[in-house]
């Protein structure tokens, strides 16, 4: 069992089940199964789940001690960029999924890490989301940050919530994109109809992506974003917003497959942060896929 310490800084009050979901990167359901617990307490009462925080509030989190994960460690080769006794960087290749779920309980990153890393994973973030911290979707690939303990997990939830992560992607989307660089700050929620979808709506979740010109294609263009805030989507919903949807990406684009991709062209290339421990800056790079480079020398071609 653990005890983590918060003192609210936001300007507007916000319900305490929205705020740890943002600071601790927890499902809704997750901070709310706590609060209903009593292992949160403001001040020094327990918190109601609809309780507001306000500007200054000592928030207090016990964390209890993780129920065993009741999914099967496997040895599945991880391509590790970078370990120590608090973190690791994975290098996740596409069509890998991050966290078991309903129809993938095995092959996933979370069985892999629970092979290499034996006990030593956060168990903030559920039995079914050992040390994970922020995931990408099954058929992105590149570069991932994983927590070993809870010190770290907080720690690097915070530079999350703080928007203080370096997170950058390279990808390529469908049509010419005039501009050289420009920024989307358009809200992100679940999609009003389409309910497995998000999508850009008012009153959602601020999501802000930048993003600059590498290269214009054949009837594509190369880009590269980085993430000031990081929804569920965020890449490929805002792209889709500017009419120009990732490549391979069904969802958001053209129901037309790209057979040589099999789902979205996005790679998370960069990913920087401070160091739970030694509080130093640490950045790493990932070499763009085979599936990225061959789709793009072949449009650099034509």
């Amino acid at each position: 069992m653990e005890t983590v310490n918060f003192v609210y800084d936001e300007q507007s009050p916000k319900r305490i089940d929205a705020y740890l979901s943002d600071v601790l990167e927890l499902t809704r359901s997750h901070a709310a199964r706590l609060l209903e617990q009593g292992c949160v307490r403001v001040g020094d009462k327990t918190a109601g789940k609809s309780q507001k925080v306000k500007m200054g509030d000592n928030i207090t989190v016990v964390l209890p001690d993780p129920v065993p994960l009741d999914v099967t460690a496997e040895n599945i080769p991880l391509d590790i960029v970078y370990e120590d006794d608090d973190l690791l960087v994975v290098n996740k290749p596409k069509g890998m999924v991050v966290h078991p779920a309903a129809g993938n309980y095995s092959g996933t990153l979370v069985n892999a890490l629970m092979y290499h890393c034996r006990d030593n994973l956060s168990g903030i973030n559920g039995v079914l989301r050992p040390g994970i911290l922020h995931r990408i979707d099954k058929d992105t690939s590149g570069l991932l940050l994983v927590a070993k303990n809870d010190a770290a997990h907080v720690c690097l939830a915070e530079q999350i919530k703080e928007h203080s992560l370096t997170r950058e992607y390279e990808t390529i989307v469908y049509g010419n994109v005039k501009a050289d660089k420009g920024t989307v700050d358009a809200p992100i929620a679940r999609h009003p109809i389409k309910r497995k979808q998000m999508a850009v709506v008012d009153g959602g979740k601020d999501a802000v992506t930048h993003y600059e010109v590498i290269e214009r294609l054949n009837g594509f263009t190369h880009l590269r974003c980085r993430l000031e805030t990081g929804r569920t989507h965020q890449i490929r919903v805002h792209m889709s917003s500017l009419g120009h949807a990732v490549a391979g990406d069904t969802v958001y684009g053209p129901k037309k497959v790209i057979t040589e991709l099999n789902g979205q062209c996005l790679h998370a290339r960069k990913i920087g942060f401070i160091h739970p421990r030694s509080r130093k800056y640490m950045e790493f790079n990932s070499d763009l896929p085979e599936y990225f480079t061959v789709f793009l020398n072949k449009k650099k071609e034509r």
